[in-house]
Order: structure tokens, then sequence, then C-alpha cells
């Protein structure tokens, strides 16, 4: 019976160093990848920017769109050149 519980846990060894070793290789491929992490961060940091900037022109755009529509539609006399 012990002997069976040796071979047990003996397996059980070999499998926990096969999995630190597999935890060491995922750690160092994930490492490569912190540069592209990186840049994608940026790159969102500036689409959230231009998100910003593009609404301020669509409201500046509506302003002047508004402001000539009606210098359009105002009588003739009302028009101050």
């Amino acid at each position: 019976m012990n002997t069976k519980v040796a071979e047990e846990y003996e397996g059980f060894g070999d499998l926990a160093s096969g999995l630190r070793v597999f935890v060491e290789q995922l750690k160092s491929k994930s490492g490569s990848f912190d540069e592209y992490v990186q840049q994608i961060d940026a790159i969102e940091r500036q689409v959230s920017e231009l998100e910003v900037v593009v609404s301020m022109l669509d409201k500046y755009v509506s302003l002047l769109e508004s402001k000539v529509e009606s210098v359009y539609h105002a009588p003739s006399s009302q028009l101050h050149l």
C-alpha cells in the first residue's frame, strides 16, 4: 500500500514540475507582448482624444449650418452683408 501511495505522489511531483516549467514558458512569452500592449493602450488614448475633437467639430459644424440656413431663409431686407 505504501509503495502505491509513494508512486502516486511521485507522479504528482512530476506533474508539478511540468506545470512549473509550463508556467515559466508562459511568463517568458507574455513578457514579449508587453510592448504591444503599451502600443495598443497609446492608440486607445489617441482614439479617445480624436473622438472628443470630432464631437467638438460636429457641434461647431451644426452651429454653422444653423446660421447659414437662417441667413438663406431670412427675407432679403434682413440680410446684413
